[in-house]
């Protein structure tokens, strides 16, 4: 009967965990040396942002710019989107590539996403 049980229980736990959505990111402007990026949050439930940890590259991957923004916990809620500041210590007259690790809240467990967005000159 034990053994039953243990077996319900982990079958349920699988079936209750489902992947979280990605947050999308995506570049609206840049103004002198700060990069406005929209982060969206494509789950059903709010996200709580805590930092993102990101590089700026060149073509050929020659790091520009890199560093890390504290978010203090921003509220996301579920399908909406929010505007983070990102500094630039650089100028280019060339495409750029922000890539990073966003650290954020979900379903009150702490998840770090992949991300990355093409930046063009004006």
């Amino acid at each position: 009967m034990p053994r039953l049980l243990l077996g319900l229980l982990v079958v349920a736990g699988i079936a209750g965990c489902h992947a979280a959505k990605s947050p999308e990111l995506s570049v609206l402007g840049a103004q002198r040396e700060v990069v406005f990026v929209q982060v969206t949050n494509p789950a059903t439930h709010p996200m709580h942002l805590t930092k993102l940890d990101y590089t700026f590259a060149a073509e050929g991957g020659v790091t520009l710019s890199q560093g890390e923004v504290s978010l203090d916990q921003r509220e996301v809620p579920a399908g909406a989107a929010v505007v983070v500041e990102v500094p630039l210590d650089a100028e280019t007259s060339k495409p750029v590539t922000m890539s990073g690790t966003l650290t954020a809240e979900l379903d009150e467990i702490v998840r770090s996403f992949q991300v990355s967005a093409q930046i063009q000159p004006h």
